[in-house]
């Protein structure tokens, strides 16, 4: 799930899982870092839910995906779309 708050000169994106699917780590890998894993790793939050909150650019086009353990790769069902095998996200 995305959360979206848009700044005056920037927007924050929120990548939310639920506390356990999948199972291990997760990170959001796009072209916004460079698809580095680990850049933005989902961190524990109260609610039990794992979130990270990226700043990006206003007004763009990012594509991203998920990688948990295992090397798995999934899309967020919320996003914008798809692009080839990525989701897409507008800011």
């Amino acid at each position: 799930m995305l959360e979206r708050k848009h700044r005056k000169d920037r927007a924050e994106i929120t990548f939310v899982l639920p506390a356990d699917t999948p199972p291990g780590p997760v990170s959001v890998v796009g072209d916004f870092n460079g698809w580095r894993p680990g850049a933005h790793e989902l961190r524990e939050q109260k609610d039990g839910r794992r979130a990270v909150t990226v700043a990006l650019p206003r007004e763009r086009t990012h594509t991203f995906r998920y990688l948990a353990a295992g090397d798995y790769w999934f899309n967020d069902e919320s996003a914008d779309g798809q692009d080839g095998p990525n989701s897409r996200l507008h800011t």
